[in-house]
């Protein structure tokens, strides 16, 4: 055996095996990641992994056989040893590399015959074929609750309801392109069908780059079956694409949220109603929505779900509709503490509870550990991921903001809202293309969302100073013709709703022309038109002949202010824009110290740096030029895109009273300070 090793030395074979084994290994690695990315079928990597083992052996020959030498390749000399000896030397060589092979060969061709799994998934909308067309809440209801039940698993990502819903029956596109569109791998179709006592739901999983039917089944049983049904499909689908299923997970799915089944049909038309008020913010699906909800718990008074559902209907209706008072928000807080006393691992009572923290108290810190808990139960859910990553971006957690914004954009790909949080964020950090990108983005899945039209005018212009661009993005919009453009967020709100980008061109008359005819037949109305009227009367310089609208305005404000809780500043900020007008320079100046004071930077990134600014702009206005720019240096270098930058301040008519001060004139730099976030 010594004389075996000895000429294995010496002809360097030892060298060959060992750069054979890592020019193999590298190339292995390099196709097991670009065949897949290519859409290679999995033979062609096990046949290229074979070719590799043949040739192991094949290179010791070789190198036993032959040196490479200055003179090129040469035969290596025999050894001085007897016939009998190299025979068995280079039979020993052979099996070595033949066994060296097969040894790799056990453990790498199994590897690479096992399909790798892509565990995304998107429910499509369920047909209803039921005699009744009005079941169609019902067969909605059933294919939702099985997206929420998979979205509890962790091992799987589940595409939002908002997104899967675009393609109801008649949308015409391929399983293959939708699920392009989605993101995901497969995709679930079902049908259901109801009639008295009885419910029959089938259902199918599909590959949808292969058109594939992985998995089938059909459920006929009485109605009261219909949550196990549910449970069973989810878990027949975790099964087919081998997603780890936890105890807790898996216990989660067997709960069924309400044994009553009328009941549960009043919840599901609740849910209904409660979907067409998030989408078009009327008050009057609210309404029919919190009757469904509570005559579902007048029945089973037990059924936390709905009580989750109910508290999160009316939060947002404070925040969309109607603002609920002190008393009213603790009744939505006894709803929450209901739900999770009877159902302790409910997500959606968790994702209401960090509503009720953020919109309803603005504790960032609660709501936070609220939507923690909600995602560890339901790691799929678009909407806790977008309310935490605004929680993250109000706390100024720039970067764990933005990574939440795009883990939420990936579960919801087909809804503008996400892109456009995104873009928005983007906007705030002076990261001027990657707002343009996800802003364009947004409109191109929804060509009517002004609020995202809103924002990529405002790139635009913050950016650039590229005016006529930021007024093709906003007129873009079929929405925004014949509205006013809602670009003036400057001057605290005060002409949140004028024609800024007029103003930016100092087209002071063009500006107050648009709100001329702007409806003003309510007192709602008539103040709006006030507020922008004067705005932009001040920014031009005319507030001599603004003073008679100042001081209706400032009757209708402070009765407005007197009326609201302390927090709100917004309408304190508005009247010190009044103030000014009338002269009333200290008040003015106490008001819009009180506002920034009462939601500092520190408390509040996003909301914070707005009434900063307005501080900032009101001491501009009252001769206050050195305090104003030290505030404005300060907002140059944090995130603050939105509303400051240098481009903006070069052409914003608001600084118009400092401009010519030399401390001003310094912040005009190029290039733009860096934005200093975490």
């Amino acid at each position: 055996m010594s004389g075996f090793f000895q000429e294995v030395r010496r002809r360097k074979v030892y060298r060959v095996a060992a750069a054979y084994v890592v020019a193999a290994g590298f190339l292995i690695q390099i196709a097991s990641a670009a065949f897949p990315a290519w859409e290679l079928p999995t033979w062609s990597l096990r046949l290229v992994i074979t070719a590799l083992l043949i040739g192991f052996p094949i290179a010791l020959i070789l190198a036993w056989a032959y040196d490479v030498t200055p003179q090129g390749v040469r035969a290596t000399p025999a050894a001085a040893t007897p016939g009998a000896h190299r025979r068995r030397n280079l039979f020993m060589l052979i099996a070595t590399g033949v066994i060296v092979s097969a040894v790799a060969g056990f453990f790498l061709l199994p590897h690479a015959s096992a399909r790798k799994i892509d565990k995304s998934i998107a429910v499509l909308p369920f047909q209803n074929l039921s005699a009744d067309p009005e079941n169609a809440f019902f067969t909605d209801g059933v294919q939702d609750e099985i997206l929420n039940d998979l979205a509890k698993i962790a091992d799987l990502k589940v595409i939002s309801r908002t997104s899967v819903m675009q393609y109801k029956a008649g949308a015409k596109r391929s399983l293959r392109q939708i699920a392009k569109e989605l993101g995901v791998a497969h995709v679930v179709e079902g049908s259901v069908q109801r009639a008295s006592n009885r419910v029959r739901v089938s259902t199918q999983l599909i590959d949808a780059k292969t058109d594939t039917h992985l998995w089938a089944e059909s459920y006929d049983r009485p109605l009261d079956d219909v949550f196990a049904i549910q449970s069973d499909i989810a878990k027949a689908i975790a099964g087919q694409l081998q997603a780890k299923l936890s105890r807790s997970q898996s216990n989660a799915l067997a709960v069924a949220p309400t044994r009553d089944t009328e009941a549960y049909d009043l919840f599901l038309k609740g849910e209904y109603e409660e979907r067409q008020a998030e989408s078009t913010e009327n008050r009057d699906f609210f309404n029919r929505a919190e009757i469904f909800y509570r005559q579902a718990l007048a029945r089973d008074p037990n059924f936390a779900l709905a009580y989750a559902r109910l508290a999160y209907s009316r939060l947002n209706r404070h925040w969309f509709s109607n603002r609920l008072n002190p008393a009213q928000l603790e009744e939505v807080k006894a709803s929450i503490e209901r739900a999770l006393a009877i159902a302790p691992d409910s997500p959606e009572a968790y994702l209401a509870l960090g509503v009720f923290y953020y919109w309803g108290h603005r504790d960032y810190d609660s709501a936070l550990r609220a939507l923690d808990r909600a995602i560890e139960l339901q790691p799929s859910n678009f909407d806790s991921r977008t309310f935490r990553a605004a929680i993250y971006r109000r706390r100024g957690e720039w970067r764990r903001s933005l990574t939440e914004f795009e883990r939420a954009e990936e579960l919801n790909p087909r809804d503008s809202t996400g892109a456009t949080e995104l873009g928005n964020s983007y906007l705030a950090l002076r990261r001027w293309s990657e707002a343009e990108g996800a802003l364009t983005r947004a409109l191109a899945l929804d060509p009517h969302n002004i609020n995202a039209a809103y924002h990529l005018a405002q790139t635009y212009t913050n950016s650039a100073g590229d005016i006529q661009r930021a007024k093709r993005a906003w007129e873009g919009v079929p929405e925004a013709k014949g509205q006013v453009s809602p670009y003036g967020i400057l001057i605290s709100q005060m002409i949140s709703e004028s024609v800024y980008l007029d103003v930016f061109e100092r087209h002071f008359a063009d500006a107050l022309r648009a709100w001329d005819v702007a409806p003003s037949n309510t007192a709602e109305g008539r103040l709006r038109q006030l507020k922008a009227r004067i705005g932009i009367q001040m920014v031009a310089g005319q507030k001599a002949v603004a003073k008679p609208e100042c001081e209706e305005a400032r009757v209708l404000l402070e009765t407005q202010l007197a009326k609201r809780r302390p927090e709100d500043r917004t309408t304190a900020s508005e009247l010190a824009w009044i103030y000014v007008c009338l002269g009333r320079n200290a008040d003015a100046l106490r008001i819009a110290r009180e506002a920034a004071e009462s939601s500092p930077i520190e408390k509040d990134a996003f909301l914070g740096v707005n009434f900063l600014l307005g501080l900032a702009q009101i001491e501009a206005h009252t001769g206050q030029s050195e305090e104003a720019v030290k505030i404005l240096r300060q907002l140059l270098t944090i995130p603050a895109g939105e509303y400051v930058s240098v481009a903006r301040l070069k052409i914003d008519p608001v600084w118009d009273p400092i401009r010519n001060d030399p401390s001003f004139q310094k912040l005009l730099p190029e290039p733009e300070p860096e934005t200093v976030h975490k």
